[in-house]
């Protein structure tokens, strides 16, 4: 079975499951298909809005499908969120990836 087929697995037994959203959408990422990536996401995030992790792959997703507006919303998301749970190495990656889309 291969992993995307394992992880839906997973999520039908846990239905979700923070980690197995964020794996999800990262597999569909890989893929080149960030619609569906984009989904598992925000269902992700409406669910868990203190899930770091996740800001800095949805804004560059919507990077990439020239989304600057929002991409640079779901940074400054991500780093209040990142801020409050002390987590300073996503801060700075989200900082980082603020910084980079506003120079460009």
């Amino acid at each position: 079975m291969d992993r995307m087929a394992k992880l839906k697995e997973y999520l039908a037994q846990s239905p979700g499951d923070s980690f197995l959203l964020h794996a999800l959408a990262l597999e569909y990422v890989k893929l080149g298909e960030d619609e569906a990536a984009k989904q598992y996401f925000d269902q992700l995030l409406q669910a868990e809005p203190g899930y770091v992790g996740s800001y800095y792959h949805l804004g560059k997703l919507l990077e990439r499908q020239g989304q600057k507006e929002k991409a640079m919303e779901t940074y400054e998301t991500g780093k209040k969120f990142a801020r409050a749970a002390g987590d300073n190495h996503a801060f700075n990656e989200l900082q980082g990836a603020l910084d980079d889309l506003m120079d460009y």
